[in-house]
């Protein structure tokens, strides 16, 4: 059975840091593409990076140059550094992968469809000013 279980968020002052990993049981992160994501309640689900097989990234404008995806494939977990850190970064952020069979080019708009990718349980961002 596919799991994702996130961790590494909490609170910090706007300027700190904080890195978020996810750690994947039942499948191995090298042959997926994977994404971190963060949601407002009461808001839409965004896509904030993403990584593909061959470690290319794409990251959403607003944390680019802040935030960092990466993956360590002997320890099959994702981790989002996130740097220089904004009040408007706080956010619930989750991680997600393909499901075994997707064959689509990697992306966080494709991540978000229905029934293509595995979600975590999400762990909390709080930036204070």
């Amino acid at each position: 059975q596919v799991q994702l279980v996130e961790s590494g968020g909490g609170s910090v002052q706007a300027g700190g840091s904080l890195r978020l990993s996810c750690a994947a049981s039942g499948y191995i992160y090298s042959s997926r593409c994977m994404g971190w994501f963060r949601q407002a309640p009461g808001k839409e689900r965004e896509g904030v990076a993403s990584i593909a097989i061959d470690g290319s990234t794409r990251y959403e404008d607003s944390v680019k140059g802040r935030f960092t995806i990466s993956k360590d494939n002997a320890k099959n977990t994702l981790y989002l550094q996130m740097n220089s850190l904004k009040p408007e970064d706080s956010d619930m952020y989750y991680c997600a992968a393909y499901r075994s069979g997707v064959k689509l080019v990697c992306a966080v708009e494709f991540l978000l469809l229905p029934s293509v990718a595995d979600w975590g349980q999400g762990t909390q961002v709080t930036v204070s000013s």
